[in-house]
């Protein structure tokens, strides 16, 4: 769905105006605790429209809700049926997941999967998905269901892109410019155990707008496997960056963790993942579905 406003124009360095108005737009009841991203619906792969519209306003807002229920059905189809509702439809299926695109993110002892770090029980840092992606195939949209929690432990933090973008050029637009030059953040090529390549090079930015006119942003806090561009201006910038990320009194991030019959849908907002303790009778399984749209909030 196409920006009908002027926020477009909010990410034009040489526009200023148009920034601030999108800036006191985006701040003004901002949510302050992530109970604010919250919406009770009764089966979230069939809501009602009041629910439905519940969700879409806090996206808006905050690019993130979640919404919480009593289904504690395994059906990998409760995910794609919810994300359906909004307009999300153009899955990412990549190489690892299962089931019609969708990946269990569970610990795994057996399979090719355990030798990657969302299927295993590890902290995973700050982070947006897809990130090395190539870039006409980016996530716009993200949404985890919780089928089962962990037994102990598997809390995520979450921060608005957006809100990172405002932190950022408050504090110097230069960072901006710089994170969004078409060299700023490069991924190497993945390479398999028989030498051919996975997967290519990805040079791109770090911020972006798409042809919408809605910012998209693809980032890792990682140090291996990742390289900016060398200057001291982007150097400063993805240390401003990952200072705001680790910033314990930053009022705008929200932790929680994900019960059984919740889920977080998104714009694929920055976040993480504690690390985690499974027990015989609790382990922790989450649906992943990964999306080329954006959630039609129009």
């Amino acid at each position: 769905m196409k920006n009908n406003n002027n926020n477009n124009k909010a990410f034009n360095l040489k526009d200023d105006y148009f920034y601030q108005q999108w800036r006191e737009q985006k701040l003004t009841d901002y949510p302050t605790n992530i109970t604010d991203l919250l919406v009770n619906v009764n089966m979230p792969h069939k809501m009602d429209k009041d629910e439905k519209q519940q969700i879409l306003t806090r996206v808006k807002k905050a690019n993130m809700a979640i919404y919480v229920s009593d289904i504690k059905d395994s059906d990998i189809n409760i995910p794609l049926q919810t994300s359906a509702q909004f307009g999300l439809k153009n899955i990412n299926s990549n190489w690892l997941a299962q089931n019609k695109g969708v990946s269990s993110l569970q610990v795994e002892k057996n399979r090719t999967n355990q030798h990657y770090i969302p299927y295993t029980n590890k902290a995973i840092n700050w982070h947006t998905d897809g990130y090395y992606n190539a870039l006409d195939k980016q996530i716009y949209a993200l949404n985890l269901h919780c089928v089962s929690p962990a037994f102990k432990g598997g809390k995520n933090k979450l921060l608005d892109h957006e809100i990172a973008y405002i932190l950022l050029r408050d504090e110097n637009p230069d960072y901006i410019k710089a994170l969004s030059d078409k060299n700023a953040m490069t991924i190497p090529a993945r390479e398999k155990p028989n030498g051919k390549i996975a997967r290519k090079t990805i040079t791109g930015p770090v911020f972006s707008v798409n042809d919408d006119g809605f910012l998209h942003m693809r980032h890792t806090i990682r140090k291996k496997f990742i390289h900016y561009a060398d200057d001291n201006l982007t150097c400063e910038a993805v240390q401003f960056l990952n200072h705001i990320l680790q910033d314990e009194s930053n009022k705008y991030i929200f932790y929680g963790k994900l019960e059984a019959g919740m889920g977080l849908i998104s714009h694929n907002i920055l976040h993480t993942r504690d690390g985690f303790e499974d027990s015989e009778n609790q382990k922790r399984l989450i649906y992943r579905t990964r999306f080329f749209d954006r959630i039609d909030i129009f």
